[in-house]
């Protein structure tokens, strides 16, 4: 029966092209949104989670309030020791110190006098420690523009825009002025290393990357770190996962009352990230009701016109002995094959669509600007498992849905009638 279908599907064009491209455009459209959405989010998550939340964060009390201002003063003291705890008995985590500060990059000409200065947000990663994986973690090898990563003690990267803006040439000096933990004048000297561009406007505009124990020395900050980031060795943020090392870390500290106490916080819990984490859960289920009852009317629409064409073949079925039943059944078959026709043609064109802007991705620059949280400018699709299914939900079942609807009708045909009716 199957395949008596299938054949009057591919002969019989008219009953079958235009739901198979109304099909089709939906299910395109259901892919690539959901594949651009996902990466969007994904891509969301892990710049935050890279560049500054991680899968968990800890810090003491007082620095967790002010996170935003980076108090220094505030950090987390005997930092070695404690990374070593947290390596015990949280062996899943890869645990790093990160300091983060403000300051100002002073330029000086070939008298030593100053050539230029600007304002710089300065964060400090491990560089130098054999095997470290930080570099990678922010991508920055592939986001430098000229020079290289720092290999020594007192080198560092500045952001592309600012050296451009202040004509600074790899190799150059700089010298940095900020606040020490305790509050003092903190001067240091590097050479620039290399200058990088992140596709972020917040760390573009000016941005200077150090080794953590260059920012120790030079920040008075001795075995301390303004936070300790976490993140999962398989790369993947695990809500739940994550929920139970926080619950346990800070149940060791609960009886503290020290404001310098540790605190753990998760991804979620910082710069409202649990909204978007929740969107994103809920983005492809909506979208994907959305795109149903969308190509539902359509398709109900195309069934009813496709039922009036094929009232009188309908009525010589039924005439001929055919039960209702077994022609509504027929139908409902034959909706399903052409539902999947156009699933799949609809989800082949849609991954095609969701490679090229997994590859390429789209430019908003400017236009998500002055946010909270980082973002990417260039917002790229994430093709997953999920992409090559998703679309068969609303291509089959909206096309079930229309027919059923509108096959209703060979119930309400009269059989005392019919012979009159095909007489006309």
């Amino acid at each position: 029966m199957i395949q008596f279908l299938f054949k009057g599907i591919i002969r019989d064009k008219n009953r079958s092209v235009l739901p198979v491209i109304v099909i089709s455009i939906g299910v395109f459209l259901t892919v690539l949104f959901s594949a651009w959405f996902k990466g969007i989010f994904s891509d969301m998550i892990n710049v935050n989670a890279n560049f500054s939340t991680g899968h968990v964060k800890i810090m003491t009390r007082a620095y967790a309030d002010n996170a935003d201002q980076m108090p220094n003063d505030l950090a987390l003291l005997g930092a070695g020791e404690l990374i070593d705890s947290l390596n015990t008995a949280f062996p899943t985590l890869e645990w790093v110190e990160r300091t983060n500060f403000g300051g100002l990059i002073d330029i000086a000409d070939a008298n030593g006098d100053t050539r230029a200065q600007g304002m710089a947000m300065g964060q400090a990663i491990d560089f130098l420690t054999p095997g470290t994986r930080e570099p990678e973690r922010m991508n920055i090898p592939a986001s430098i523009v000229k020079g290289g990563l720092p290999t020594q003690a007192g080198e560092a990267l500045i952001s592309n825009d600012f050296a451009e803006r202040f004509h600074v040439k790899i190799g150059d000096p700089v010298t940095l002025f900020g606040s020490t933990m305790n509050g003092g004048m903190a001067f240091a000297n590097f050479t620039v290393a290399g200058t990088v561009r992140f596709g972020m406007r917040a760390l573009d505009r000016g941005a200077i990357l150090i080794d953590i124990t260059d920012a120790q020395a030079a920040l008075d900050m001795a075995d301390a770190a303004g936070e300790i980031l976490g993140f999962f060795k398989d790369g993947q943020y695990d809500a739940e996962q994550a929920l139970q090392v926080k619950t346990a870390f800070n149940a060791k500290y609960e009886a503290d009352t020290d404001e310098f106490a540790p605190l753990m916080l998760r991804l979620n819990d910082q710069k409202g990230l649990d909204e978007y984490l929740k969107m994103a859960n809920y983005i492809s289920g909506i979208m994907t009701f959305i795109f149903i009852l969308a190509m539902s009317i359509v398709l109900w629409n195309t069934g009813l016109l496709g039922g009036l064409r094929r009232y009188n073949e309908f009525g010589i079925r039924l005439a001929m002995g055919e039960e209702k039943k077994h022609i509504y059944r027929s139908l409902i078959i034959e909706s399903i094959l052409i539902g999947t026709i156009g699933s799949v043609v609809g989800t082949l064109l849609g991954l095609v669509a969701a490679f090229y802007l997994q590859e390429y991705g789209i430019n908003f620059g400017s236009a998500i600007q002055g946010g909270g949280m980082m973002m990417p400018e260039v917002f790229r699709a994430d093709i997953s498992p999920e992409s090559f299914y998703i679309g068969f939900i609303p291509g089959l079942l909206s096309m079930v849905l229309g027919n059923a609807l509108s096959g209703i009708g060979i119930y309400k045909r009269r059989t005392a009638v019919l012979f009159k009716e095909l007489s006309v």
